[in-house]
């Protein structure tokens, strides 16, 4: 093991078990031994399923306002 891994791995034993599992589970997707499984929030959910009623309403943003959220970060 790298000097650079270890560093790391040391690192990673001093959080949290659920951030450990977060690490754990990045680590695995570059190393394509796990497929990503992404675990949501309840204010995540909450904030899908908002996204989805809104959507199914046909409630999008205008054009204009696309424009001026492009303007506010310069692009």
């Amino acid at each position: 093991m790298t000097d650079l891994l270890e560093r790391a791995i040391e690192r990673a034993r001093a959080l949290p078990p659920e951030t450990q599992d977060e690490v754990a589970r990045a680590m695995l997707v570059v190393l394509d031994d796990e497929q990503t499984l992404v675990v949501l929030s309840p204010e995540e959910k909450a904030s899908f399923a908002k996204s989805l009623a809104q959507a199914a309403r046909g409630e999008f943003a205008s054009d204009e306002r696309i424009r001026a959220m492009w303007a506010k970060h310069g692009l």
